[in-house]
């Protein structure tokens, strides 16, 4: 019986092995922030908004939500609560009404109108521009206060680490972390304080587009020479 060798098929390039030193991981990132700057110059908040008192509150509307679903809400939502004062004075059973559709409605209703009180109380209404005064709002953490410092008042005081960020920061090597607090400290440390916001919206673009959860697109993925979880 004559058997025929079967043809030879090339083999992708394999990932390099081994542990990075410092220098070569900060190399690596500077290369996947040139390619992502490439691809996204102009990455920023998906939560549409026209004040920063709007961006507070459709970034606490969009936990355990997605932005699309939040953006659908607001309008009416802010067509009906122009100001702090508004939210402040929302009989909570109609306001629950309102956001249902974002999901958690209860403790969101209870957050909006606790926040909207501290703004009246300590602020004079205002949104203030300061993470030590913003996280001490009811419902706001240091996510939700980089979201609004960053988008809104320009000011990079940290990492929104959101589900992509932490998925992507994993896989690209960044990090070994599991808490957001401990993975955003990486992030800052590796990246550039003035691209901090810049790299949070891109991260969370590029999770949407193309490094999706248990389906990424590798073999379109700007970064997939770069990423040692790449599967091309």
């Amino acid at each position: 019986m004559v058997t025929t060798a079967r043809p030879k098929t090339k083999r992708r390039p394999g990932r390099r092995r081994g542990a990075e030193t410092p220098a070569q991981l900060r190399a690596r990132v500077r290369k996947v922030i040139a390619r992502l700057q490439q691809a996204y110059p102009d990455a920023t908040c998906a939560l549409h908004h026209a004040s920063a008192l709007e961006l507070l509150v459709a970034t606490i509307l969009s936990a355990q939500s997605t932005d699309a679903r939040v953006n659908l809400v607001t309008p009416a939502l802010f067509a009906k609560y122009r100001t702090a004062y508004d939210f402040a004075r929302a009989d909570p059973k109609v306001l629950e009404q309102e956001i249902h559709s974002t999901g958690f409605f209860r403790n969101k209703t209870k957050s909006l109108i606790g926040m909207a009180q501290a703004l009246v109380e300590r602020h004079g209404g205002r949104v203030p521009d300061t993470m030590d005064e913003l996280v001490q709002l009811p419902g706001v953490g240091r996510k939700t206060a980089n979201v609004v410092l960053g988008t809104w008042f320009k000011k990079n005081e940290g990492v929104v680490v959101d589900t992509h960020v932490q998925r992507l920061a994993t896989l690209l090597g960044w990090t070994k972390e599991k808490d957001p607090v401990k993975i955003e400290r990486d992030l800052m440390d590796l990246v550039p304080r003035d691209q901090w916001t810049w790299l949070s919206h891109t991260l969370i673009l590029h999770g949407r587009r193309v490094c999706i959860a248990r389906r990424p697109k590798c073999e379109v993925c700007v970064v997939n020479r770069l990423c040692p979880s790449s599967r091309v």
